[in-house]
């Protein structure tokens, strides 16, 4: 999520004190979108890729500059192949790190790195989005998922299943926007995010959208929460209906540049 403008928009009507509240709270190759593969001899045998290709063609969050890749040397020309990569952060399956939307914050880089493999809890909201493309991840749905598998792990990364991911190819269905701009796809409630962070003990959410909020979020408030306790968020996750909903762990592949607010991920889900 977040084009570049979006962060003076937070600027503008976040109060600091309530940032600085806020933040006291402080990878199997597949040659399809539907990689999954058995892996011999292992504690896990099923391993789910739940990562985008990301292409100058990706859907962006308005404002935000799409991926640029050019060609630069080729095998047949030079004797070996490479690109030069100009890409937002927030391109295609990518991380918000907490310094994303908190001053001071880590940024992803900093990260843990035992907080990037965790229990995969996969919270599945289909069914409102096929009839509210404005459909939020409720506390109702949290402890409904809980009553059926029991209570989220600690160190849970829980991720939002609303099968958005069927828009992908078609970047204007997939933003979603309606004629005065507003966008519209499922995401986290504040509500539910602050029971997420207050009320268990998280690592980090993913969603298969644009945003941790929904779309038609002015104020982003799941991210200020979420981010603002030190969680980090997946944006444009694929494959979520392919995972159970509980018993899988998620691999992490986060990026890893200096002062990373965040970057494309390679996300694995096994099991």
């Amino acid at each position: 999520m977040c084009a570049p403008h979006v962060m003076s928009w937070v600027e503008r009507n976040l109060s600091r004190r309530e940032v600085l509240g806020l933040a006291a709270g402080l990878a199997a190759y597949a040659s399809s979108a539907q990689a999954q593969g058995q892996v011999a001899g292992r504690a896990f045998s099923n391993v789910l890729d739940l990562t985008h290709v990301a292409s100058p063609n990706f859907p962006m969050f308005p404002g935000a500059r799409p991926m640029r890749i050019t060609e630069l040397v080729t095998v047949k020309k030079d004797g070996y192949y490479g690109n030069l990569l100009e890409i937002w952060e927030h391109t295609g399956t990518h991380m918000d790190a907490p310094a994303h939307f908190v001053d001071g914050a880590p940024t992803a880089e900093a990260l843990p790195v035992n907080r990037l493999i965790a229990p995969l809890a996969v919270i599945n909201i289909k069914a409102k989005a096929d009839r509210n493309p404005d459909a939020e991840v409720t506390i109702d749905d949290i402890l409904a998922w809980e009553r059926s598998f029991g209570r989220l792990p600690n160190g849970a990364f829980v991720a939002m299943y609303s099968g958005w991911e069927s828009r992908v190819n078609d970047p204007k269905a997939y933003v979603n926007q309606d004629s005065a701009g507003v966008q519209h796809y499922p995401g986290f409630s504040p509500a539910a995010a602050e029971f997420l962070v207050r009320e268990r003990n998280i690592v980090g959410v993913g969603v298969d959208t644009l945003s941790l909020d929904f779309g038609a979020s002015r104020d982003f408030k799941s991210h200020v929460v979420f981010l603002g306790a030190g969680k980090y968020g997946l944006e444009n996750l694929a494959n979520l209906g392919a995972v159970r909903p509980s018993g899988a762990m998620i691999i992490v592949g986060g990026p890893k540049h200096k002062g990373a607010s965040g970057g494309p991920t390679r996300a694995m889900a096994i099991w």
